[in-house]
């Protein structure tokens, strides 16, 4: 299933704006669904403007409720807050029950499957559907490193934190490589990179031991028909509740690296306790973790994408400048600046 370019979206995002990090499922979705988005639903910031508390430069009115939202005639609402755990908070039920009985569609990132709870599937009606993304694929193996065969470049992103702008990187860079006139394809790890791509697998939703094999056969599924894949990056080897980067790597076999991170961000977020190395550390941690002492073939991070949302133009301008003279890499932020620079290091390379 995926979201069609006729299909007219309103995203629930209940204190998901103010950036709490929560809200990166629907900010995704503004960013880049080819879908029309009519209204965001935030009752802490309804009535505001959209542009100004996102940095998207789009004219999206925000409304308190989904009754609200009614009135720019959605069909479709997407979840777009993807709480700590996933867990659906008690208090939206009834606003996605109110979605579902005027006859919207449900998009579901959250780890909480809506299309098994009896009071919304009883007022589904012919062509009305619930869209649980986070299921795990059907058919799963181990992995066998068998993504090393492919001859496509595999561009994986990896973090120093979780929520950093791996997937944004991700889409940018396969747009730009599209628009070079190469077989590119984004392959979505994530709940909101499927939403956005229609296809992919929601690594989080995958028991670990077949993590790997997940991972491995959404980019057999794909590497043979495409010069180039870029793989979402989940996660972040620093962070000490993550467990998805390692089979991303492991899954991919990445022939490039692009790490990741959120300017001036000293430690991991929510644990001070932990902090975030010099980058120039981070690059040698990922190129050998990637490797594996030779197990797996040498594979290098091809340059740093910068996020600098958070940042005036003169700061993030000389916080990249910073950047490339620690690692000796090239550097910037892929969203607010240009692609080039990261893409021509990936094919040089």
């Amino acid at each position: 299933m995926q979201l069609e370019e006729n299909q007219r979206i309103a995203i629930l995002l209940h204190e998901g704006i103010r950036g709490n990090g929560n809200g990166k499922t629907g900010l995704a979705l503004l960013r880049y669904s080819q879908s029309p988005i009519v209204a965001v639903i935030d009752k802490d910031c309804a009535g505001e403007s959209l542009s100004k508390l996102t940095g998207i430069a789009i004219d999206i009115p925000i409304v308190a409720s989904v009754a609200d939202a009614l009135n720019y005639t959605p069909n479709v609402l997407a979840i777009g807050i993807a709480p700590s755990g996933g867990v659906l908070p008690q208090a939206w039920l009834q606003e996605i029950k109110c979605a579902v009985t005027a006859g919207l569609s449900i998009v579901n990132g959250l780890h909480t499957p809506l299309a098994t709870i009896p009071e919304l599937r009883s007022h589904l009606q012919k062509g009305q559907t619930i869209w649980d993304v986070r299921q795990e694929p059907p058919n799963l193996t181990i992995g066998s490193g068998k993504a090393r065969s492919l001859s496509c470049r595999r561009v994986l992103t990896v973090g120093t934190d979780m929520a950093v702008g791996k997937m944004s990187a991700s889409l940018e860079l396969n747009a730009a490589a599209k628009k070079q006139g190469l077989r590119s394809q984004f392959l979505a790890t994530g709940q909101a990179g499927i939403m956005i791509s229609g296809d992919g697998i929601p690594l989080d939703a995958v028991r670990v031991d077949f993590a790997a094999g997940a991972v491995e056969q959404l980019v057999l599924r794909y590497g043979a028909d495409n010069d180039i894949l870029f793989i979402e990056g989940q996660g972040s080897l620093l962070h000490p509740g993550s467990t998805a980067t390692l089979p991303l790597l492991r899954g991919t076999q990445p022939t490039h690296l692009i790490l990741v991170h959120r300017a001036e961000q000293a430690h991991i977020r929510n644990h001070p306790h932990v902090p975030i190395p010099p980058l120039s550390e981070v690059v040698k941690l990922y190129e050998s973790v990637a490797t594996a002492a030779g197990a797996f073939a040498p594979v290098k991070v091809a340059g740093i994408a910068l996020n600098t949302a958070h940042l005036d133009q003169s700061a993030a301008e000389s916080a990249i400048a910073q950047v490339q003279t620690d690692t000796n890499l090239p550097c910037t932020d892929v969203v607010r600046f240009s692609t080039e620079l990261l893409l021509n290091a990936i094919l040089q390379e």
